[in-house]
């Protein structure tokens, strides 16, 4: 008889139902889960775990970790969510036939078909052959002429 057994049966014998979920309930320290044959796993994630013992039977580490998170985000200082990256709606003006809009921040231009054209933050109309004079690449390799 493996020692968990032991253990059940003898609190059931002394009649402790109560006592005996408690002693049932703790692992060996640094144990992540049980195995369905009894032991425990210190394994950093659920897969595999208990590949040679029959399988997870409970994982103890999901339940660690939503316990920190909570308490983490209940003493954590509100900050503001993270505003994701916008485009503009509307081009900058001055744009036209011939013109491609270089991105001065990053060295690339776009075609007056691109969703990018006279949108980035920073940047200028210039025509195609003056971008690739200064140095500048079109966007995805893709030349407008």
């Amino acid at each position: 008889m493996n020692m968990k057994r032991l253990i059940v049966h003898t609190i059931l014998a002394l009649g402790g139902v109560g006592v005996a979920v408690t002693a049932l309930a703790q692992a060996p320290a640094g144990s992540t889960g049980e195995c369905k044959d009894g032991s425990y796993s210190s394994a950093p994630s659920k897969r595999g775990a208990c590949a040679s013992h029959g399988g997870v039977k409970d994982w103890y580490e999901n339940k660690k970790a939503a316990t920190t998170e909570s308490k983490a985000s209940s003493t954590a200082p509100n900050k503001p969510a993270a505003k994701p990256t916008e485009m503009p709606t509307t081009a900058a003006a001055g744009g036209g036939a011939g013109k491609v809009w270089v991105n001065t921040s990053s060295k690339v231009y776009h075609c007056s078909t691109d969703k990018w054209y006279g949108k980035t933050k920073k940047g200028e109309y210039t025509s195609e052959a003056d971008a690739k004079a200064k140095g500048n690449h079109a966007d995805h390799g893709k030349s407008c002429s």
